[in-house]
C-alpha cells in the first residue's frame, strides 16, 4: 500500500513543474499544457484523498475537472489557431491584439 504522502508529493512536483512552465515559457500551446499538467494534478490529489478517505466524492469531482479541462484544451486551441492565422505567431510575447 502506498501512503498518502507519496501521492500528495508527486502531486506538487506535477503542478509546480506546471506552474514554471507556465510562467517561463511564451509558447501559446506549451504554456496550455502547463495549465493541463495542472488540471492533472489536481485531479491526483483528489482521487488520492477519495481513496484514503474511502468516499467517492472526490473520485465524481475528477469527471467534473476532466470535463472542464477538454473545454479550456478545445476553447484554447481554437484562440491560438485563429491568432496564429492572423499574427503568424503563437509567442505569447507577439501577440498584441488588445493593445490600441
Amino acid at each position: 500500500m502506498i501512503p498518502l504522502s507519496h501521492y500528495l508529493l508527486l502531486s506538487a512536483v506535477i503542478f509546480s513543474v506546471g506552474v514554471v512552465g507556465v510562467m517561463t515559457r511564451r509558447n501559446a500551446i506549451v504554456v496550455f499544457m502547463c495549465i493541463e499538467l495542472m488540471l492533472n494534478s489536481v485531479n491526483l490529489t483528489l482521487v488520492a484523498f477519495s481513496s484514503y478517505l474511502g468516499d467517492a466524492t472526490g473520485q465524481m469531482l475528477v469527471f467534473f475537472v476532466m470535463v472542464v479541462a477538454a473545454a479550456e484544451a478545445a476553447v484554447g486551441l481554437a484562440i491560438v489557431i485563429s491568432l496564429f492565422r492572423n499574427k503568424q505567431t503563437v509567442n505569447i510575447d507577439d501577440i498584441n491584439i488588445l493593445k490600441w
